[in-house]
């Protein structure tokens, strides 16, 4: 997938009204699984996962607020963020005054829409620019949200790429977000761009598009039998926006999802922070019970810029080189976690002579030879079976591809061996 094609799928993706249920996730999934084949796992209401039940299912065909002329001042089909995530059905007349109590600005963006939810607890109401409840008469006004809440299900997709290795990649990203394009859109995009680009990958890659906080406790509920699976988890969400990319490590701190992709970050403008228990998915994975090794990856980390949760995030606040930074910096992430594996040097007493097996002149013309040559050594002195590649790399302070590129030079020459 091109980054005009990233851009393209979130442009398709944004109006669409999702939540944690409904028809709008699913018709979001049919949109991607154009791209990518999806296993779709429907959660009945009313199934308890761990300590929750999965709820009734929200849909939504239309609401407003009609002032006496009989204009739509607040309207549902001009923003799918004027209506409060699961609010119940209203018909009713209503002064402004009796409406103040339902109508949800932002004072301080007064010409941006907020994006307001109330999942758990039955209740409606409106969000709307400050500027525009600011121009609003005493009424009365003229109240509908056509909305269902009933008996229905949880929908997940899953995609899977598989490896030579049952171990597991997985990679997580919310579809429960109606019109945000990058808390949401842009890690879906970017997600489905990754999974496209995987070619027989020695781990099995695992994909899931699911709603937060409900989707990803329902996914782990009904999988605990194979968590052991997973090796390296990372969530994905506002990847699209301009600034730097920000790693979340996970709750263990140096697992290898950490390590791999705080390598990868070295090199270019990034910000790591050390594991909180607020945050995206990731605090499910590393819920204390799991301890999952999951990590994540954002650019602008979440409420980190004025536009989140706003009508501000809207396909124009994304770019398509954002997104393709972020996915080239997943796919190094890839590229360490399918490359590291432990060696054995086969010659451990004294330096081997490299220059009489070529692997010297090998690298002649290369703009890194000074690196392969450093690297050539490192991994010979390093690979004694307790140090992986990843390892030498951190240490020597050397890319990790330089690194990998050394070890299968000298693998090729009869020097090393991966380590079984």
């Amino acid at each position: 997938m091109t980054p005009a094609e990233m851009h393209t799928l979130v442009e398709r993706l944004y109006p669409i009204c999702r939540s944690i249920t409904g028809d709008g996730v699913r018709r979001t999934l049919e949109i991607v699984g154009e791209r990518l084949p999806l296993t779709v796992t429907e959660v009945p209401t009313g199934t308890p996962v761990l300590d929750w039940t999965v709820p009734k299912e929200w849909n939504i065909r239309d609401a407003y607020v009609k002032d006496p002329e009989g204009r739509r001042v607040i309207d549902f089909r001009a923003s799918n963020l004027h209506v409060v995530g699961y609010s119940v059905p209203v018909s009713g007349t209503f002064t402004l005054e009796e409406l103040r109590p339902r109508l949800h600005t932002l004072p301080e963006q007064p010409s941006l829409i907020p994006y307001r939810t109330s999942y758990y607890s039955e209740t409606w109401g409106f969000c709307l620019s400050q500027d525009t409840l600011d121009g609003l008469g005493d009424g009365p006004y003229e109240v509908l949200i056509d909305s269902t809440l009933a008996d229905g299900s949880l929908t997940i997709a899953e995609h899977v790429v598989p490896g030579e290795l049952a171990e597991e990649v997985v990679v997580s990203c919310h579809v429960c977000h109606p019109s945000l394009a990058n808390d949401n859109l842009a890690g879906i995009a970017v997600a489905v761009a990754l999974a496209e680009r995987l070619e027989r990958p020695r781990h099995t890659y695992r994909f899931l598009f699911m709603p937060g906080t409900i989707g990803a406790i329902s996914w782990l509920a009904l999988n605990r039998d194979r968590l052991g699976l997973i090796r390296h988890g990372l969530t994905l969400a506002c990847a699209g926006d301009a600034g730097s990319l920000t790693y979340k490590r996970s709750r263990r701190g140096d697992a290898g999802i950490d390590r791999a992709v705080t390598h990868v970050l070295a090199d270019r403008p990034h910000t790591v922070l050390d594991f909180t228990p607020y945050g995206y998915d990731e605090r499910q994975f590393c819920s204390p019970g799991f301890d999952l090794p999951f990590g994540s990856l954002t650019r602008t980390t979440y409420a980190g810029y004025p536009e989140y949760h706003t009508s501000a995030d809207t396909p124009a606040f994304v770019t398509a080189e954002a997104m393709s930074d972020t996915l080239e910096a997943l796919w190094q992430v890839v590229g360490v976690l399918e490359g590291d594996r432990a060696y054995l040097n086969l010659s451990p007493y004294g330096e081997p002579q490299l220059g009489r097996r070529g692997l010297y002149g090998s690298l002649g013309g290369r703009s890194d030879t000074k690196q392969g040559q450093m690297a050539m050594l490192w991994v010979l002195n390093l690979s004694d079976g307790d140090h992986s590649l990843l390892d030498i790399a951190e240490r020597s302070g050397l890319p990790f591809a330089v690194v990998e590129s050394a070890a299968e030079a000298l693998r090729t020459a009869g020097l090393v061996k991966e380590k079984a």
